[in-house]
C-alpha cells in the first residue's frame, strides 16, 4: 500500500475499519492511555505533548476534521460522564492544571483555587479513544512523530495481509462464504444464457464473448479484457473466479433474465433476434429501475473491495469507491475467514449436493 494517509478519507477509513490491523498497530506502538467505558483514552493535552505540537494545533486539525474523528471515537464528556470521569481520572486532570494551563479544559481557571475547585469549574473534556488517535496521527502533518506512526501504520497493515494470503489477494474474494455458493450455481446460469443465444439470435460464434461483455458492461462497465488487464490476470484465468460473490450472483440474474426474454421475443416473432433487436432488448432489460439498488451495491463493492484490497482502481467506477466496512474486514481477513478449499473440505457433502443439481 502507498497510501498517502494525509490526502485519502477512504485509505484512512480502511485502516481504521480493520479491527486485527488496529490490534496489531496498537500492540506494535505499545500506547495504551486511560482506560474508560472499554476504551483507552486521551486528552487533547496529552496528545499535543505526544507529538510535540501546541494544544491549539490539536483542536484546529479537530474543528478541520471533526466529522470523521467523530466517527472514530471523538467526543466531549459533559454532564453525567464527566463526572466519572472526574471521579476515575481527576488526579491526571489535576497534573495538567498544575502544569499551569487550562488547555484542555475550554475554562478559564483562576491560580488562587484550590485543585478540587479548578476542578469542578470544568464542565466539558475532550478524548480521543485509540482509533481517534490513529486517525489524529494520520492527518497530522505538522509533527514528526504522526508521520514515523503513518509509515508504521503502513507496513503493519502489509505485513497482515502476508501473513494471511501470503501477499496475493488475487483470489481474496474466495474467502467470502457466499462465494462458493455463487460459483457452484455459476455454469447453471450461464448455460442457460449461452443456449439462449445459441437458438434465439442470428449471429456467428462472436456473439459469446460480445454479449459476455454486454453484460459485464452493464454491470460494472468493463469488458472482460479491460477486467482481466487491471487485475493482472493471465489469459488463461477465469474471470469469474476473482470477481466477488454479489457481482457473481447480479451476472446470473441478468443471464438468466435476459435469457427468458429473448426466447419470449423469439416466440412472439417466430423467428431468431437480430444482434440490433437483442440490444435494444438489452438496454430494456437493464434500465429497468429494480435493478438500480443492486446495481449500486455491486459497484459499490467490487470498485471499494478492489482498491482496498487488491490496490486496483476501477477508473469507470472510481465514483463508487468508499471505505471497507468493519464487517467485509472479518469476511475476507478475519480470524474465520478461510480460503476456498477449506470451505470445500469443510463441506465437502453439501459442495456434491449443490454440484449436482
Amino acid at each position: 500500500m502507498a497510501a498517502d494517509l494525509t490526502t485519502s478519507p477512504v485509505d484512512r477509513q480502511n485502516i481504521l475499519n480493520n479491527p486485527e490491523a488496529l490490534d496489531s498497530i496498537q500492540e506494535f506502538l505499545g500506547i495504551t492511555g486511560m482506560l474508560y467505558d472499554g476504551q483507552y483514552r486521551f486528552t487533547t493535552t496529552q496528545l499535543a505533548d505526544f507529538f510535540d505540537v501546541s494544544d491549539r494545533t490539536i483542536k484546529r486539525y479537530v474543528e478541520n476534521h471533526l466529522q470523521e474523528l467523530e466517527h472514530n471515537g471523538y467526543c466531549v464528556l459533559r454532564g453525567v460522564k464527566l463526572k466519572q470521569f472526574k471521579e476515575l481520572f481527576g488526579h491526571l486532570i489535576y497534573q495538567e492544571m498544575d502544569l499551569g494551563s487550562d488547555r484542555d479544559m475550554d475554562v478559564p481557571i483562576s491560580k488562587e483555587l484550590t485543585d478540587k475547585q479548578k476542578l469542578s469549574k470544568v464542565n466539558k473534556l475532550s478524548l480521543f479513544n485509540f482509533r481517534a488517535f490513529l486517525n489524529l496521527a494520520m492527518i497530522l502533518v505538522d509533527s514528526e512523530r504522526a508521520k514515523s506512526i503513518r509509515s508504521a501504520i503502513l507496513d503493519v497493515v502489509l505485513d497482515l495481509v502476508n501473513q494471511k494470503l501470503g501477499g496475493s489477494v488475487k483470489y481474496i474474494n474466495q474467502r467470502d462464504d457466499e462465494y462458493l455458493l455463487a460459483i457452484v450455481k455459476e455454469p447453471k446460469y450461464r448455460k442457460e444464457f449461452t443456449s439462449a443465444l445459441s437458438r434465439y439470435l442470428n449471429m456467428g460464434n462472436a456473439k459469446y464473448k460480445f454479449y459476455t461483455d454486454a453484460i459485464y458492461q452493464a454491470i460494472f462497465k468493463e469488458q472482460a479484457s479491460e477486467y482481466k488487464e487491471l487485475l493482472q490476470l493471465d489469459e488463461k484465468d477465469n474471470a469469474r473466479e476473482t470477481m466477488y460473490a454479489e457481482v457473481l450472483k447480479l451476472i446470473a440474474s441478468f443471464e438468466i433474465g435476459i435469457a427468458d426474454e429473448m426466447k419470449e421475443e423469439y416466440d412472439r416473432i417466430g423467428r431468431q433476434l437480430e444482434p440490433t433487436e437483442l440490444n435494444a432488448l438489452i438496454h430494456r432489460f437493464v434500465t429497468r429501475r429494480h435493478w438500480e439498488p443492486q446495481l449500486e451495491d455491486a459497484r459499490v463493492k467490487m470498485a471499494s473491495r478492489d482498491y482496498g484490497f487488491r490496490d486496483v482502481v476501477h477508473k469507470k467506477l472510481e465514483s463508487y469507491i468508499d471505505s471497507i466496512s468493519p464487517n467485509d474486514y472479518q469476511t475476507f481477513l478475519g480470524e474465520q475467514s478461510k480460503s476456498l478449499q477449506e470451505q470445500i473440505d469443510e463441506n465437502i457433502e453439501v459442495f456434491k449436493r449443490l454440484k449436482d443439481r
